[in-house]
């Protein structure tokens, strides 16, 4: 897991998302924390549980964003899944322990790439082998010993040369024949509380079904690269792996637990109860379990678990007493003002007017979003949001898209040119749409 403070954490956040300056200290000092607890003796290592955070706020608002740039930002096992998918044992949809496994083949990923960088330079020196004895198969062996060691004398010239011609990059064109492996595919069993059977089944049919080797004649250069996958694969220990990716999930891995609102439920008839029975099986998750997964046992007891939920309908008061228990830290997210749509369009580093003009600019059309403009299109955003329903910042894509049709549809005719967008050309397609209330619900 990388090394940041939670200065640095909270200023990496800020470069893709306004505002929502709570959520951003304590996301980053539940991560430091880990990182703390890892710096500890073991015995007390153990005793000291993660704090789950709970973030509360309208849709659009940066809840799932923060997330999203905490996968990217830490090295650590990220998961992001909604509440919404899991369902009790009895009713249809998925189990909830399938979010841990997922979380362990998270971290299969990256104990692998770890892994195969350290053997990455012994597998091209393997593949460079491999590929000489390709170009410069061995001579048969005739009954004449003398024959025998001069034509063995004559093979081995020819392969350095080879070789030579090899590292040179002179045989990039030439075609050889490899064999490539190619597993059996068996058909998978799905539906709820089949999935610790799914990848039982999987391993057993992996173990009986015969593997197809398939022999391809292509370039040197895609040589290289199936037979390079090949020995990183061979060179790579699959148990340290397995081991390892548990250990880290375990001890280092985030669940993002979104939509966890829909879940919650004042009452208990009808399909309520199907709610109830999931807040009731995320419990021992989210507490401290033991979850079986296809390469091993995980305790689920120091995973951080980040929840998130608009909360319209439903409060946090109305989740299992025993559920809230378990998310101690609470962080509220404000709705957007017009000054925070204002910065979401001009700061962030994937701005929605940067990706525009960059979209455009592919077809040699330049694009240029004057401050007014951009002020005009806050105002749009605000409104529409306080006069219909607010979904936050994904109104801007709504607006955005609106404003720039007929110029996205025009630019590959137009070939190139440079088109200035100001408050008048905002108000020119925006304002009869905004202005009508009807409209604006269906179109904005």
């Amino acid at each position: 897991m990388r090394d940041l403070t939670p200065r640095q954490i909270v200023a990496e956040l800020d470069r893709h998302i306004v505002g929502q300056k709570d959520a951003k200290r304590a996301v980053a000092i539940a991560l430091r924390n880990r990182w703390r607890r890892q710096r500890l003796p073991q015995d007390l290592q153990a005793e000291i549980a993660p704090k789950n955070i709970m973030m509360i706020g309208p849709t659009g608002v940066g809840k799932t964003e923060i997330a999203r740039r905490l996968a990217r930002l830490t090295g650590a096992p990220f998961i992001k899944v909604e509440a919404t998918k899991f369902t009790e044992v009895g009713y249809y949809g998925r189990d909830v322990e399938s979010m841990v496994r997922e979380l362990v083949e998270n971290a299969i990923g990256l104990v692998r790439e770890q892994e195969r960088k350290q053997v990455e330079a012994q597998a091209a020196e393997r593949v460079e082998q491999r590929l000489v004895d390709l170009l410069a198969p061995a001579p048969p062996m005739g009954f004449d010993d003398a024959q025998n060691q001069e034509a063995a004398a004559r093979h081995e010239r020819t392969r350095e040369k080879m070789r030579t011609m090899l590292q040179a990059g002179e045989l990039e064109n030439r075609m050889v024949e490899v064999a490539i492996q190619q597993k059996a595919t068996p058909m998978m069993f799905t539906g709820t509380g089949l999935e610790q059977m799914d990848f039982d089944l999987q391993g057993m049919f992996e173990k009986i079904m015969p593997k197809h080797t398939k022999r391809r004649e292509v370039t040197v250069a895609e040589a290289r690269k199936i037979l390079f996958e090949q020995e990183c694969e061979a060179l790579i220990n699959q148990e340290k792996v397995h081991a390892e990716a548990i250990e880290l999930a375990a001890n280092m891995g985030i669940i993002f637990l979104d939509e966890i609102d829909k879940i919650a439920s004042a009452e208990t008839r009808g399909a309520d109860v199907s709610r109830q029975g999931v807040q009731r099986d995320l419990l021992p998750i989210v507490e401290g379990t033991t979850v079986q997964t296809k390469y091993g046992y995980i305790a689920t007891d120091h995973i951080l678990f980040i929840a998130a939920g608009a909360f319209h309908r439903a409060k946090p008061s109305d989740l299992m007493p025993e559920l809230q228990g378990r998310f101690p830290i609470r962080v509220e997210l404000s709705d957007l003002t017009r000054e925070d749509f204002i910065r979401i369009l001009k700061e962030p580093k994937n701005a929605l007017t940067r990706q525009y003009e960059a979209l455009l600019g592919t077809e040699g059309v330049k694009v240029e979003f004057t401050d007014d403009a951009i002020e005009a299109l806050a105002d749009y955003a605000f409104r529409v949001n306080q006069t219909t329903q607010n979904i936050g910042a994904r109104r801007l894509s709504t607006i955005m898209e609106r404003l720039l049709e007929e110029l996205s549809f025009e630019a590959a005719d137009m070939k190139m040119g440079k088109v200035t967008i100001n408050a008048a050309y905002v108000n020119e397609r925006l304002q009869e749409v905004a202005e009508d209330e009807d409209l604006s619900k269906f179109i904005l």
